[in-house]
């Protein structure tokens, strides 16, 4: 295995990790601060953006690239 290879296996499997850590984190806020439904989901909207940014970005990159020899 090339090096660059194991970086970028790596790469995503700890972030991956960190993501779910995270995730967990959030929910356990959630619990102990007895926030209920709506709470939970507004922790999770506002706390777990970034995450989703995290995850978006080569998606968006993708279809940028995809799509870019494509006439509008």
């Amino acid at each position: 295995m090339e090096p660059e290879q194991l970086e970028s296996l790596m790469m995503y499997s700890l972030i991956g990790g960190l993501i779910a850590f995270m995730a967990f984190i959030i929910w356990d806020l959630a619990k102990k601060s007895k926030a209920g439904r709506l709470g939970t989901a507004i922790l999770f909207l506002g706390l777990g953006l970034c995450l989703f940014a995290f995850l978006a970005k080569p998606l968006i990159a993708w279809l940028i690239e995809t799509f870019r020899g494509i006439p509008a």
